[in-house]
């Protein structure tokens, strides 16, 4: 093998079962981050969750934009908050669900996984809410005419009035595909490779309307304040929208992303590290 067989093979990305390592020594090293560290790296995911979302609220703004093509360019929008928890560095309690491969590898313990989600929860919670004032205070929701103002309350109404299960289950969908876009992540070798990689899972599962816990602590109460300041009057059912139904959301949704994103975390671990654990 020459040196141009070497560089190529470098270059490729990691194949599955390279994943499923990475993903075990990846968890090591968030179990073991010291606690303000961690909190800051999980604001900051927070923050990077709720630009994507921001991005995707203005492009819903435009009510002339057609259906498919809403969803589909607004998924693509909204994928900027993943491309930056990945490229810039940062810890998102959905994507940290793959750290259960560290523990089926009992190379942690159930307490530095369990420290780290409680951990990383309400980082991105801190992250949200800071950035929903600052949209508010921006003026977002003011533009094209309060028509994105408008989108904010209706996207949020549309997050409290299913059934609790229904909520679970899309939470289930969402991050199975939110992890597999994880996993894509940790293959590859460059950040085109990761933006790529990407958009496809994300774009998705904000087309399908899953729900994804992180974004709904800045979906929620952007809706919730914009509704006090005058914006959604029009929105049907606008007077569910309130903090219970916040809470309501926010619970079947983190239940739901736990169940997918462990179960993604775990099929891998099953296939590629199980052998080894014994």
């Amino acid at each position: 093998m020459d040196q141009s067989d070497v560089k190529a093979l470098r270059s490729d990305a990691l194949g599955p079962a390279e994943i499923e390592a990475k993903a075990e020594t990846l968890a090591v090293g968030k179990a073991g981050m010291a606690g303000a560290k961690c909190f800051v790296l999980a604001m900051l995911a927070g923050a990077f969750i709720a630009f994507g979302a921001t991005y995707f609220l203005v492009f819903l703004g435009d009510s002339a934009v057609p259906f498919a093509a809403q969803r589909m360019v607004g998924g693509i929008c909204f994928s900027l908050g993943l491309v930056l928890v990945l490229c810039c560095g940062a810890e998102l309690f959905t994507g940290n669900m793959l750290m259960v491969t560290g523990l089926a590898s009992k190379k942690i313990k159930l307490g530095g996984l369990v420290r780290n989600w409680v951990i990383v929860w309400l980082g991105n919670l801190v992250g949200s809410l800071i950035v929903v004032a600052l949209i508010y205070w921006c003026g977002v929701g003011a533009m094209n005419g309060g028509a994105v103002g408008d989108a904010m309350v209706s996207v949020a109404v549309g997050k409290v009035t299913p059934d609790w299960l229904v909520l679970m289950a899309k939470g289930i969908m969402c991050n199975v595909m939110v992890c597999l876009a994880v996993w894509i992540g940790f293959s590859a070798r460059t950040v085109v490779d990761k933006v790529l990689g990407i958009m496809l899972p994300i774009s998705f599962f904000v087309a399908a309307g899953f729900e994804h816990c992180v974004a709904n602590m800045f979906f929620l109460p952007t809706g919730l304040l914009m509704k006090s300041a005058g914006f959604g009057a029009a929105v049907a059912n606008a007077g569910a929208l309130d903090v219970t139904a916040i809470l309501y959301n926010l619970s079947a949704a983190t239940v739901g992303n736990i169940i997918g994103g462990v179960l993604v975390g775990l099929a891998y671990w099953f296939v590629y590290a199980r052998n080894k654990a014994k």
